[in-house]
């Protein structure tokens, strides 16, 4: 399981993930809004300029258009190559139409609208009226890839407005501008969130073991015959993964070794206790001997009680601290549920308990044989326990395409409320209904354990009329022919 400071580590980071992608996205939606206004800005001045260039030969305030054609005709005829950035520019897109007082067009420098009514757009109609006018418009109605930026200027006669200047460029050729910058920008914020990730993860490393990857490193550089950039790179991510393991086991343990002392300490407390109170008596001269027997016994049993702490603490411990199954083959379930369950219901004999396995089909999981068969036991030994005499425990397999769930019920007083969200906690245990004596609190701690490391999970509710339902689910392979 992840430890909190590891998800308060990924947290960070993922946080910082989702800052740099919405940062990414502002900019990169900011990108063409920003280009157009330039655009728009240059197609201002070249409005003005060719407004002028028209106003220098007019004639007695009539509009004469006679030297635009072979000028543009010449101009985008014009060769040349101009390398802007990373895009190349090869001939003149810029285009022009002049329009009378009445909005008519005089001259187009493509020569297609040439005699049009063109008063009705934005451009003609501000300008004409010596005010800012400028569209964006299509050639293809409906094509957005096809747009046009216009802006419009007046062409003055002696303070009379007897035209209109009109200078267009294709989005298009600056659009490949913005598709560049968003590019780059893209390369930059990827570059720099796994720089930042590296940084931090560098840091952290650091601050565990701030000699010992440099030394590892260099150590494998020195035993190299010849400069391989590949395999030291490889290397130095490995050495940078398990630097990260090893920090991440450090922060970890040390809270769980507090932990477990802590809860080990309180249990282990009232058995020594016993002991310790049973000895003192015993050291009575004139105890009758029935007396000292029960005291012995006493002694006896808590000590065993004890020595089966230990040892499942160990067990649990050691079970902990696998990250993978060690021994992993494919398992039918069935068989060893009728293992289990004939196992079972010889303990469960002396209490006149019957542990039955309902009828089913077969599942299949791939995993550990023996941690499957401790966690089954587990269960079937939790389910008799709080079982009442003459009472009956069920043992169900429910195979699924996905998952195998296997149930143990019981007809026991089930759980009570203040303890359904602690039962899988270690060393916690509640009293048995036959004995009034508590387990050492480990067991569930095992099943759960086993589940995890199996990639699944294990659930323990109250059943719907009464007792209580264990089920421990595991991934299903696949089905026996």
């Amino acid at each position: 399981m992840i430890s909190k400071r590891n998800r308060i580590f990924v947290g960070i980071l993922l946080i910082y993930a989702i800052g740099i992608a919405f940062v990414l996205y502002r900019v990169l939606a900011d990108l063409d809004p920003r280009y157009r206004e330039s655009a728009e800005e240059s197609l201002v001045e070249s409005a003005q300029v060719m407004a002028s260039l028209v106003e220098q030969d007019l004639k007695d305030g009539a509009i004469d258009v006679s030297r635009l054609q072979p000028l543009f005709k010449a101009v985008y005829a014009r060769p040349f190559e101009a390398q802007i950035f990373s895009v190349t520019k090869k001939r003149v897109e810029l285009r022009v139409y002049v329009t009378d007082r009445q909005g008519r067009v005089l001259f187009d420098s493509l020569g297609q609208v040439t005699g049009v009514d063109f008063s009705q757009w934005r451009d003609v109609r501000l300008a004409l009226k010596g005010e800012y006018g400028a569209r964006t418009t299509p050639d293809v109605e409906g094509d957005p890839a096809t747009s046009v930026m216009y802006v419009g200027a007046p062409v003055r006669w002696r303070n009379d407005i007897v035209g209109a200047v009109t200078v267009g460029k294709p989005v298009q050729s600056f659009g490949q501008f913005v598709d560049a910058a968003r590019r780059k920008t893209l390369i930059v914020g990827a570059v720099a969130a796994v720089s930042v990730i590296l940084l931090a993860v560098i840091v952290s490393v650091w601050l565990v073991r701030p000699f010992g990857l440099v030394a590892d490193y260099v150590r494998y550089v020195r035993s190299q015959r010849r400069l391989n950039l590949p395999r030291l790179g490889r290397y130095a991510l490995g050495v940078l993964g398990a630097a990260y393991d090893e920090m991440r086991d450090a922060l970890a343990g040390r809270n769980y070794v507090v932990d477990y002392v802590q809860t080990l300490t309180h249990e282990v407390k009232s058995p020594l206790s016993a002991i310790r109170g049973a000895a003192e008596l015993l050291q009575e001269p004139n105890m009758p001997p029935e007396q000292r027997q029960k005291f012995l016994a006493n002694i006896q049993r808590e000590t065993q009680r004890i020595q089966e702490l230990v040892d499942r603490m160990m067990e649990l411990t050691a079970l902990e601290r696998r990250q993978e199954l060690e021994h992993v083959e494919r398992v039918s379930l069935r068989p060893l549920l009728e293992e289990r369950v004939a196992a079972a219901n010889d303990a469960a004999a002396a209490r006149q308990v019957k542990v039955m396995l309902a009828a089913g089909d077969d599942a299949v999981a791939e995993g550990d044989p023996f941690l499957l068969r401790r966690a089954v036991s587990n269960l079937l030994d939790n389910a008799v326990d709080f079982s009442p005499a003459g009472g009956e425990v069920t043992v169900t397999l429910e195979g699924g395409s996905r998952v195998a769930r296997i149930r143990v019920e019981d007809q026991g007083p089930g759980i009570p409320e203040y303890a359904q969200e602690k039962v899988f906690e270690k060393f916690y245990s509640l009293a048995r209904p036959h004995s009034n004596k508590k387990s050492t609190g480990l067991g569930l701690s095992f099943v759960r354990e086993i589940a995890v490391l199996h990639g699944g999970k294990a659930e323990l509710g109250n059943g719907e009329e009464r007792g209580a339902v264990a089920v421990l689910v595991v991934p299903a392979v696949s089905r026996p022919q």
